[in-house]
């Protein structure tokens, strides 16, 4: 399909950050009583046409699925079964358009033999790109020495990890800490988990111990760019403390998508503390809705007076194709 993007550093956009709610997942849920989709949130209602004529307008000539709702069991038989069924489904549609989508298969910072189980399912036997994990679980954030078992079965296979906020405690319900009342957790407490969670990796030495994984923060990062200089000072006040003078060589061990952040205000601090090479074009649909992205979001990256033509390029599309070259076969 000819876009008017198809000659701009637009054109052929790679999307890292795309949430996937199966809708065959839906209908195992609702029947098992898991679920009543009509009380999920509005952007659990993904339909295929949709995702294409959202990709269409803004460009994106591939979108890689963050398979979701995934963390509402806990029973193992049955939380295993709702995982093969969302891969399974995100699978079908990457054979169907191979082209257009890929897709992380899950890892569960509480359950190490289930992760173990999606990377065997999902990479080896369905041909995920990646893994998605979030970034704390029941206040345990990405890091933890309760971690290491899973990290180092990921950094044995080079493994590319998207990252992501979901249940933080200021939105936990009973959790004692309701946040700022009146403002949703991801206008927010969103980007403070994803911080903590960069912060975690770099001060429990994850990164030194296991050099072959890449992790991919959302919303650029969080606020990790804008303390890296006050990381950078009181690092050695922390427990354990962040070696003096390694804080920037740390902030390029990740990727930043641009879901959200992007703005003449927010891209000079971005780019003062990471390399332009470390940053991914992500959109965040369908939580963020695809008018927004048409109107809003995309339209305000191609115009950021921050970035060059060649700048653009590399994010929206040449970075991703370096980091998961699987996109490019």
């Amino acid at each position: 399909m000819s876009t008017a993007l198809d000659d701009t550093p637009a054109a052929g956009r790679v999307d890292v950050h795309h949430h996937f709610t199966a809708p065959a997942w839906l209908d195992w849920a609702e029947e098992r009583g898991v679920a009543d989709r009509e009380k999920l949130p509005w952007w659990t209602r993904w339909d295929l046409d949709t995702a294409l004529e959202v990709m269409d307008k803004t460009g994106i000539g591939t979108a890689v699925m963050t398979v979701a709702m995934l963390g509402r069991l806990r029973e193992r038989a049955e939380r295993q079964e709702s995982a093969r069924v969302a891969l399974r489904a995100a699978a079908d549609v990457v054979e169907r358009h191979p082209a257009r989508f890929r897709f992380f298969t899950p890892v569960f910072l509480d359950d190490l033999e289930l992760s173990s189980w999606s990377l065997t399912y999902g990479l080896d036997e369905l041909g995920a790109v990646g893994v998605s994990t979030r970034t704390s679980m029941d206040g345990i954030y990405l890091g933890d020495p309760s971690h290491d078992r899973l990290l180092r079965e990921l950094d044995e296979r080079h493994a590319v990890v998207s990252t992501h906020p979901m249940e933080v405690p200021a939105g936990k319900p009973g959790s004692g800490n309701a946040g700022l009342p009146g403002m949703p957790p991801f206008v927010c407490d969103f980007l403070v988990d994803t911080t903590r969670a960069a912060v975690n990796l770099i001060r429990n030495g994850t990164l030194d111990r296991y050099p072959n994984l890449t992790f991919i923060l959302p919303h650029g990062g969080g606020f990790l760019p804008y303390i890296a200089d006050r990381l950078d000072l009181f690092g050695g006040h922390l427990t354990p403390p962040i070696e003096p003078g390694r804080v920037r060589d740390y902030l390029h061990r990740f990727y930043y998508d641009t879901a959200g952040p992007m703005s003449p205000s927010a891209t000079p601090t971005l780019l003062a503390a990471v390399d332009p090479s470390r940053v991914l074009f992500g959109t965040d649909w369908p939580p963020t809705p695809g008018h927004v992205i048409a109107d809003v979001t995309a339209p305000a990256l191609d115009a950021d007076p921050a970035l060059s033509d060649d700048q653009l390029r590399a994010i929206n599309r040449e970075n991703a194709l370096r980091l998961l070259p699987a996109l490019a076969g």
